[in-house]
């Protein structure tokens, strides 16, 4: 009966993919990957692994202490340079020697790891400084750093690897890191039907909420607090003082990144974490007033709304 074709047509579909995403690339121990961000957090973890698989790392790090500390524990073949991916003249540097690394081979890929959160919080508290810092480095780095890295990824026939969020999928708080995100989307979604003709590969990660420094509460109360103090008085009057008081494994993140890279079918969208699969991505499909009105449950209001 159709019932049972369909059945079995989902079965083998099911068995065929998986198969298709356990195939391996080959020659890893020939292959450059040159990863963003890698001072803490996923990026640095990401670096670890992929050294001990065998690949050629080059890793972009904001400080000379984050290059200092993960070339501490890592092995000869690893190699850092001083990457700010708000600065165009960092990018291009690093470009430069990145393509001193490669040389004919080109880069097999490339990983947008570096971001920021902060600040974060209502729309009204923002000003437009505390938008612009955030696009800067999660939104325009990422489209510059990657405009920049794509001929000598084209040489290479690789990925791109870029990193995203759940929140970029579900708008949450007010601030930069929501709509940068939903931009990366966009952007790696353009990108990947651009360049598909060419053999590169584009890869989204949207990872739901894991402990990592972009993520530490303590930072982000510091922060609203910052943005508390810069309001007028009748802008704090409306929320009120109670608005502002409600105001752990990495390696399920780095798992995806590293199948992006070595798999030989590597997925579009990976969604590492429960809250992720189970909330965010569901709740992404609803229709905008059951979103609104669940956010509006969980989420602190004002002492003032109508």
């Amino acid at each position: 009966s159709l019932k049972w074709l369909l059945v079995l047509y989902k079965c083998c579909h099911v068995t065929f993919s998986t198969k298709m995403r356990g195939l391996k690339i080959d020659r890893i121990c020939e292959k450059y990957v040159f990863v963003t961000g890698c001072d803490s957090g996923f990026g640095h973890l990401l670096c670890r692994k992929l050294d001990k698989h065998g690949f050629r790392v080059l890793a972009g790090c904001l400080t000379e202490t984050g290059a200092d500390d993960l070339k501490r524990v890592t092995g000869p073949y690893l190699k850092t340079c001083i990457l700010d991916v708000t600065s165009t003249a960092s990018i291009q540097k690093a470009l430069e020697w990145t393509q001193e690394e490669v040389g004919d081979k080109g880069l097999w890929g490339i990983v947008n790891n570096a971001g920021r959160s902060l600040p974060m919080g209502p729309s009204e508290w923002m000003r437009i400084e505390d938008f612009q810092s955030t696009l800067r480095t999660n939104l325009i780095g990422v489209i510059e750093t990657t405009m920049n890295f794509l001929p000598i990824v084209k040489k290479a026939r690789g990925r791109i690897v870029n990193i995203a969020s759940v929140l970029g999928r579900v708008g949450v708080n007010g601030g930069g890191y929501c709509i940068s995100k939903s931009g990366v989307e966009s952007f790696s979604d353009c990108l990947r039907r651009d360049i598909q003709c060419f053999g590169i590969k584009v890869c989204i990660i949207e990872p739901g909420f894991f402990k990592t420094q972009m993520t530490s509460l303590q930072p982000l109360e510091k922060e609203l607090h910052r943005l508390w103090q810069q309001l007028t008085p009748e802008v704090k009057d409306s929320y009120g003082e109670k608005y502002l008081e409600k105001c752990d494994d990495l390696s399920r993140v780095t798992n995806c990144m590293e199948h992006a890279l070595t798999a030989a079918h590597p997925r579009t969208r990976y969604s590492p974490g429960w809250d992720a699969k189970l909330l965010w991505i569901p709740l992404s499909y609803m229709p905008s007033c059951v979103v609104d009105v669940g956010l509006r449950l969980v989420m602190p209001r004002p002492a003032k709304s109508i």
